[in-house]
This record gives C-alpha cells, structure tokens and sequence, in this order.
C-alpha cells in the first residue's frame, strides 16, 4: 500500500447547511463514532468522484536549505516504519473531539475533519489546532493552523503530552505507534527554548530534531543568541546531545564552537563540575577560579566545594552548604581559607600572609516550636579578612571595623510565675585593634514579674496591690585577647568568670488622679572567680618601688543595692484658631518628671595600702613621706568595683511635643490631619544632694525636628555646662555666670540626619519593598549600599525578573525616570575646654539612575567637609542585554584603587558562558 504524500497543507472545506432528516443524524454520528473508535488500515481504491483539495500552507518547508540527512525525516514512506498487519489495529485509550465551527466526515476518504478551536485528547495526548484532520484508515491525525481573516496564520498546533508541550506550525501524529513527524516546533525545556525545523518524536521520551536552534533567550524567533546544531537528541526535561554545535549572536556565526554538545535541562538539583575562569594578576600570576564541584545532597541540603589556585603558590579554598525543611528552619554554612603569597619566594619583598572566614546563619520556623527556639549568626574570622581577602571585593564591610557572631537558645517554661531560660554564646572583633571578645557561653534566666498581694479577681489598686518583684540570673564566661592568639592555649588563660543574681522590687500608683508615682529597690549579688590584691614592693624596679598587683585565685562575692523613686505628670495645651483656616489647632504636650535616688557607700569591700610620695615642689613646708591609697579587690575583674561613694540626687526631667491639626487636602475626609512639629524635646539634669563640689550636673538638650512626615527627621543633641574653667582648662566648683561668662557654656553639639528616596516617592500608592539579605548586611554592614556594596567574583550574577519585565514596553522615559538617592548628614561639635572646634562634618551619599529601560547608573560616596576631599568612592554601570548581563564596577582612588568589568549569560544553566577582566587592590598596599 503506498501512502499519500504529507504536504504542509491544510483543507480549506466550505461550511453547507446539512437538510437532512433525524434519522440519516443519528446514523452519521453513529457511524462517525464507530470509525473513530474501531478502524483498521484500507486499500485507497479509485473513484470517479472528485477528492478535496488541499491548499498549500503558508508555512512551509523549503528543501533546499535543510540538511540532507533530514531528508530521511521528510520522506513519509522512510518515515513510516509501521509495516501493515492482517488483524485491524485497536486503539488502547478513549478519543474524544470538538471543534467550535464544524466538525465534518467524508466517507469517501475515511476522514474527518475538525475546524476552528479544534480539540482531540487520546489518553495522555492533547492536540489543539485550527484544522485537524483524522485519517481512519491509517490511525493518523494531522494539525494545521488557519488563516484568519487578515491572512495571518492563527491558531498554530498545541501538542501535549504529561508535561511536556510542543508549539510548532504542523503536526502528524500515529495513534497506534505513538510516534509524530513535527514541524518548525517550539518548546521550553527548564530555561532552554528550542525550535527545531523537522522533529521526529519517537515516544514520550525521545525526539530526534534536524537545524535546531536553542537558547535561553525567551523569544526563540528572535534570539540575541542561539546554539545552532544540525542534529539533536532531547530528552524532554533532562538533557540535549547534540552533534556539530556553533554559537551565534545576533545571527552572526561566532568561532566558538564544539564537535558535540551536552546540555543538562534537569529540573531537580543535580551534583556537577564548576568550571574555573581564568585570568592573570600582577602580584599573583595567572590564575584559576572558582573551580570545584556541586554536591546535591539531597532535597533539603546541599554542599558546593570550590578553590582558586594562582602561579605564584596562593590558592583559596571554601566550602558552602544550605538546607532548608520546611515549617522547621532554614540555613547555610560558609567556610573559606587563603593562603596569599606576594611576590615570589627568595625576592626582598615575598610576604606570606594567612586569612579565614566562618560564616553560619541559622533561622528557626515560628512555627516549629513555640516554647524554644535556636538561632545562629556567625561571622568569624580574621581581622584582616575583608582587607585582604582575594576573588570578592566588599566595600561596606571593609569599611565596618566590627565584626560580630551570636550563638543562641532559648527555652520557656509555662507556668505560674514562667520561667525564662537562654543560653548563648558570642564574639566581637575589632579589625583595627584586632582585640577579640569572646563569650562562650553566656547563661541567662529569669522568673516573670509577681505581684505577691494583687487580687485574685479585679485590677490592682494602690501601693500594696501593685508591689511586684522577678528574679534575673546571669552568668558568663569571658574571653579577651588578640586575634593572634586565637584557638593557642594562652587564650584561656586570661579567662574570667562571673555569676550575677539580681531581685527588683518596685511599685507604682496615682496621687490625686493627675500624678504617676513608683517606688523601688534592687538587690544585686555579684560571684566572682578571681581578685586582685595590690600592695607596695619598695625593692621592686631596681629599688625604685613600685605596685605590685596578684591575682588571687577562688570564689569571691559582692552585694549592692538602691532605692529609686520618681513623679510625674501630663500637660496639655491646645491653642485653636478660627475656622477656615488651613492650620486649625496647635497642640503642646509637656511630661515633667522628678526622680529621687540614694546609692550607697559600700566601704565594706575596699582595703588600704600605703606607699611613700615625694615632696611637693609647690608646698616645700610640708613633708610628706608617705599616703594611703584605697582599692577594692574587685577593681578590673568581671563586674568591676562597687561604688565607695555615697550618692543621693534629684534628678529632673521635660519632654515636649508640638503637633498641628490641619486642614486635610482630601475633600472627602472626615477629621483633621496630624502633622508633628516638634517630637520629643528633651531636657534633663540632676543634682546631687551628697556630693562636696560640682553638684549639677550638665544640661543635657535632645530633640527631634520632622521635616517631611515619616521620612526625613533631624536629630539633634546639646551639653551646657553651668561651672566654669580655670587658666588650665580644668572644671571648678565656680558658676560660669559668676566668672564672667553666660549662664551655661556650651561643651558639645551634635546634629544629623539620613534620608532615602526615590522617583516611587512622589507617586500615589507606592508601597514599600522588604529589605533584601545580602552579604554586606549579614557582616553588620547597611543595606542600602550607602557606603557601597559587595562582590563576589565566585558567585552567579544574579537577575531580578520581575523587574526586568516592568519597563519590557516602555519606548521612553518621559519624567518617570527610575531613581534613588540615600544621604547621612553629620556634624560634631566640641568646646569642653575652649578648643571651639567641628570635630567632625561629613555628608555621604548613594544613588541609582535607571538612564534607559536597560541601562543603570550608581555611585557611593561622600565629601569630607572638615579636610574638605572626597571619600571612599564606588562607581557602578550596569547593562540589560536580555538574556546577558553586563556590569562595570569602578573604585577610582584610595588604596583601594580597583575595577572589574563582567558580561555574560544570565541564565544559571549558561553561566559558565561569561567574560570576567578586573584589576584587584594591591594588597602591600
């Protein structure tokens, strides 16, 4: 039996009123069911009547550009390698159909055709077209599109099946073998897009495509890249094998090319080879980087080992791991080592220097357990880390000098009082001082609040009823050295530990219904493991003398304890102004406060020692050989000393807010709108009843100016002294309104402000956005790139999508540019001895400008305005390029002088296609 030759044609059937009866209906659909569901292969006989013609389909395939060895796939009788057997083949699923214009069957042809919006489903095989045809005598189906009514060819095939989905222009399908011939076909595959001219799809596993184009750019007709291969084999979700496979951009043939290709297109996560970039140092030689391998653990867990290795002996090695379970925690480890040699070994200026880094970030689901949770924040390393560190380039953390870790658990026990218990243990480094504090661990616990003589039913009412007293523990474990000495057994030497028990007891109640008054007293007992005892040793220092400190090993306590008391009170002053006018009324709010306090001497726990003085050249009468010096035996240990001087002091206070009630500019609202003019105008000293001299203390003034409402406040801060000084610049016991100068004297003044905004600012119904983790914010650094941001050359340049495509059909900007700018204002003065000095002035600025849909300019930096000069600067470029990302980052000066310039493919499956040029610091420097 010869087949009929399958042309890229679709049948053009002209739509005729049936008139019939309902008798010859329910035949034709009768037999129409009967063929659909039971067919066998015929014998195309001859007849005199006239078949329906097939018009030519708009498109095609021309011959002369597809490769010969697609030859075989264009010839149906090749193609077909089902051979014709003697019993009728059955077909093993339901069919089912329908199209929305008509659905017709010819006899005569054994075929049926469905038009418009046309629909067949056999078991897990969709197919959705314009034209369908179904051939019964050869269980084969075909799909076109059709022509609208603008000649434009719509409703192109849909081919389905599980999960995979194919869009080509038409489609011939066998029932009985499962196998289809597909043409000019489009399908995505993960983050691959691949159109292949003739696809050959054996089963639901395999197709074989011939000039196949793929890429991970999302319009496949119009790529700015693409892989082009003569011959493939797709493994729908799993892989591409291809043969002879060249790269071209913008259509242009590129010289990068392989003998034979593999393409993952896993969905899942799967372990591989990182591939390294290469390049060349000055200081370093050539290089390798961020070579290694991927390990995919497991659905929850995952392990990524990766180095760099450079000419010169220097190589870097890290380790990273993230897991996740969900409703439980989340987390990922990071541990990177360097060894970064300078120079060459035997040269004057080889230096060999060792930097680590150990990173960990542990969160706990809310949901997992209420009554405990374990959390984790470590960043811990060397000092110089930041500074030093090869292959990354963090500016905000380099300019951070602190760098802290925390190890937490928590555990509450319910109950009557509840019981509270933490335990933690953390660090804190100085990258200037490289003077490393350590706790490990610290103890914590407490028991709730109690009210011993409060009602069982009903509020607390009086002094009595609102007593109330809690328990606190503390204990720690306190470790201070220097980041050489770190993991050597030195560093525990110089261990300390301290115990801390405290019991608050205070109350609180009303005076003629206007005045808030609470009492209280604390108890505290401090356990310490180490003293020290001084003494004087006159044979000491060659004869010269001098203290001698021991420590004295063994446990040791103290107990202190206070009593507090305070009063206040609420003002309220409203001024109003006529109607109709836009500021309506003008509230001032005054708090004043009074406070009480006695602290004891406690003398108990000082001792004497003596030791001889020489004669003062001042006062030649009187001879002096010798003074007593008192200490406590607790000065420098854990908690420090108690207090041997008694103190009793009225402390006095004024905060004040000025707010406006205004007009609001919506016609339709119904009250007044708030605006805050002054918030929280503070004023506050003290004055010590006990003390011998200097018994007020300085004015301390502190406020808050809002000048555009929940965005911009400026912060201020004052000291006025009331004494006066001497010729020496020393405080005396002299009012300075009485030596001649103004009632207080100015000692410090300190005023700043940070302010952020954006183009979204000045539009209606903006809302704002979750601030994104990063590496600079997770070193204790800011996150909004204020004093610049990070890089790590070692991980993926990452793309925001979502973004991408909210400016896709924007022709021009008009006045909506896209921008941000950040700025911190600081000024300092200082005037506690006459110097009448800015101590500091400085204003620092970060800022984005989208100048194109694609294209983003920003900069860090700030200007210096006491040494007028520029500060630490970071100038960044970045380009869309759709499927690739280009970015210039530039440090211009400082020591710090560098550049890195980076293009490549956005895509994760694609991301070892790239160009990566930078120039890094020079370390010596």
């Amino acid at each position: 039996m010869r087949l009929q030759k399958l042309s890229h044609s679709f049948t053009k059937i002209g739509f005729k009123p049936l008139q019939t009866t309902v008798r010859n209906i329910l035949y034709s659909l009768s037999f129409s069911l009967f063929c659909i569901f039971y067919t066998s292969a015929q014998k195309v006989e001859k007849t005199n009547e006239k078949p329906i013609q097939e018009e030519q389909d708009t498109i095609s395939v021309d011959k002369k550009t597809v490769d010969p060895s697609a030859e075989l796939l264009l010839n149906e009788k090749d193609q077909d390698t089902t051979k014709k057997d003697s019993v009728p083949p059955v077909l093993t699923d339901k069919v089912t159909y329908k199209a929305t214009d008509y659905m017709k069957l010819s006899r005569r042809e054994n075929k049926m055709y469905l038009y418009k919006d046309a629909e067949i489903i056999y078991g897990d095989v969709q197919m959705n077209a314009g034209l369908i045809i179904v051939d019964n005598s050869k269980n084969e189906v075909y799909a076109y599109g059709i022509k609208d009514s603008l000649g434009e060819y719509t409703q192109t095939p849909v081919f389905k099946q599980a999960q995979n989905e194919v869009k080509p222009d038409s489609i011939r399908f066998n029932f009985d073998t499962e196998k289809a011939l597909i043409y000019n076909s489009r399908t995505k595959q993960g983050e691959m897009n691949v159109k292949g001219e003739v696809s050959k799809r054996v089963n639901d596993s395999v197709i074989y495509m011939t000039n196949v184009k793929f890429t991970t750019s999302e319009d496949v007709d119009n790529a700015d890249y693409y892989f082009y291969a003569r011959r493939i084999k797709l493994v729908p979700k799993k892989k591409i094998v291809t043969g002879l496979v060249n790269m071209f951009i913008a259509d242009v043939p590129t010289p990068l090319g392989l003998p034979f290709g593999y393409f993952p297109l896993e969905e899942d996560r799967t372990s591989g080879f990182l591939i390294p970039s290469y390049g060349d140092e000055n200081t370093r030689g050539y290089f390798l980087q961020n070579g290694g391998y991927y390990f995919a653990l497991s659905d929850y867990a995952d392990l990524t080992i990766t180095a760099d290795y450079y000419t010169n002996g220097s190589y870097t090695l890290r380790t990273e791991s993230a897991y996740a379970l969900r409703y439980k925690y989340r987390g990922n480890f990071r541990v990177r080592y360097e060894n970064n040699l300078n120079s060459e070994r035997g040269f004057p200026d080889f230096t060999q220097s060792t930097a680590y880094n150990i990173q960990w970030t542990h969160s706990q689901d809310a949901k997992a357990s209420p009554n405990s949770r374990f959390s984790a924040s470590v960043n811990f390393g060397s000092s110089d880390y930041f500074r030093q560190s090869t292959n990354q380039l963090n500016t905000g953390n380099f300019l951070n000098n602190q760098i802290s870790s925390s190890i937490s658990y928590s555990k509450t026990f319910q109950g009557d009082p509840q019981v509270n218990l933490n335990a933690a243990a953390t660090h804190n480094s100085n990258s200037n001082t490289e003077v490393v504090n350590l706790s490990l661990p610290n103890v914590s616990a407490s028991v709730s609040r109690v009210f011993p003589f409060a009602p069982k039913v009903g509020t607390k009412k009086g002094i009595i009823q609102n007593i109330n007293t809690q328990y606190n523990f503390r204990g720690e474990n306190k470790i201070v050295t220097q980041d050489s000495l770190l993991f050597k057994s030195n560093m525990f030497k110089d261990a300390q530990i301290g115990m801390q028990h405290s019991i608050p007891i205070s109350t609180n109640f009303k005076i003629f219904n206007y005045l808030s008054a609470s009492m209280g007293t604390s108890f505290e007992e401090n356990w310490v493991f180490e003293t020290i005892k001084q003494s004087y040793d006159e044979t000491a220092n060659e004869g010269a003398g001098e203290v001698v400190q021991d420590t004295i090993k063994g446990f040791d306590s103290y107990r202190t304890y206070n009593f507090s008391a305070s009063l206040g009170t609420s003002i309220y002053g409203t001024f109003k102004f006529k109607e109709g006018k836009k500021i309506q009324a003008i509230r001032h709010t005054m708090r004043p406060s009074i406070s009480y306090s006695i602290n004891p001497a406690f003398d108990q726990f000082y001792d004497t020692y003596t030791q001889p003085v020489e004669d003062d050249p001042d006062t030649p009468d009187i001879v002096e050989t010798e003074e007593i010096v008192e200490y406590s035996r607790f000065e420098g240990g854990f908690y420090g000393a108690p207090s041997n001087v008694f103190s009793s002091s009225i402390g006095f206070s004024l905060s004040n807010n000025l707010e406006a009630k205004v007009r609001s500019k919506d016609t339709t609202a119904t009250e007044s709108k708030k605006i805050v003019i002054l918030n929280n105008l503070s004023l506050s000293t003290s004055y010590n009843i006990a003390g011998d001299s200097l018994k007020l203390s300085p004015l301390s003034i502190s406020g808050n100016i809002p000048i555009i409402q929940n965005k911009l406040d400026i912060n201020f801060n004052t000291q006025l002294d009331p004494y006066a000084l001497d010729n020496n610049n020393q405080k005396i016991d002299v009012w300075n309104i009485n030596n001649g100068g103004s009632l207080f004297r100015l000692t410090s003044a300190s005023a700043n402000f940070g302010y952020s905004f954006s183009n979204t600012d000045f539009e209606k119904g903006n809302k704002e956005e979750d601030p994104l983790e990063n590496q600079t914010l997770r070193n204790g650094g800011r996150q909004d790139n204020l004093f610049g941001g990070g890089t790590d050359f070692g991980e993926e340049r990452s793309f925001d999508k979502e973004k991408e495509g909210t400016n896709k059909d924007i022709k021009h900007y008009s006045y909506k540019i896209p921008w941000s700018l950040r700025l911190s204002y600081a000024v300092n003065y200082s005037n506690s001895t006459r110097q009448n000095e800015i101590s500091s002035h400085s204003i620092m600025f970060s800022g984005d400008v989208e100048l194109a849909p694609k294209w983003s300019v920003g900069v860090s930096s700030g200007y210096d305005l006491k040494d007028p000069g520029f500060t630490y600067t970071n100038l960044r470029f970045q380009r869309d390029l759709d499927s690739w990302l280009m970015s210039f980052n530039w440090i211009p000066f400082s020591d710090r002088t560098s550049w890195n310039f980076f293009v490549g493919i956005k895509s994760s499956v694609l991301s070892d296609i790239k160009y990566d040029k930078r120039r890094e610091t020079d370390r010596e420097l």
